[in-house]
């Protein structure tokens, strides 16, 4: 596997503290259809209402897997380069719940490096948050980024 060309900032110049540009990402019916087909999960807790509430769920939910990709996008998108990403990990804590409501739920992400970790391989630890409706979404989400 070839190594990623990485074009995002400098290791020299990001500093611990680091915070990364906040985003907010839209999470509707229609978008978990289309993730149901894409990653072949068509778990019916994610697009069918009756069944969610039949399992104990208050509505349906995001697939864990889409909320985790869209957090790590606040990362990618700073970096320039999503193969600059080595490692990423999440704890789920909560779903996030999508009424269909023609809003549906919103994932608030914000981020920041919160360690220097390897001088010779330029990488550093960057801490995530996300949010949906007030409440915490992920826990431990942690992403290793190799910088320029």
């Amino acid at each position: 596997m070839a190594e990623s060309t990485v074009t995002g900032p400098a290791y020299a110049d990001v500093e611990v503290g680091t915070q990364l540009l906040p985003r907010s990402f839209p999470v509707r019916r229609e978008t978990l259809v289309r993730y149901a087909g894409a990653s072949g999960d068509f778990n019916p807790i994610h697009w069918n209402e009756r069944f969610a509430r039949e399992v104990g769920l208050p509505d349906v939910i995001a697939h864990g897997m889409f909320t985790m990709a869209q957090a790590v996008r606040v990362v990618t998108d700073w970096v320039g380069d999503p193969g600059a990403v080595v490692d990423y990990g999440v704890r789920f804590t909560k779903p996030v719940v999508v009424p269909d409501d023609g809003v549906g739920a919103v994932v608030e992400v914000s981020a920041k490096v919160a360690a220097k970790l390897d001088d010779d391989n330029r990488t550093v630890r960057v801490d995530l948050t996300a949010t949906s409706a007030g409440q915490k979404v992920l826990g431990r989400a942690q992403a290793v980024v190799r910088l320029a």
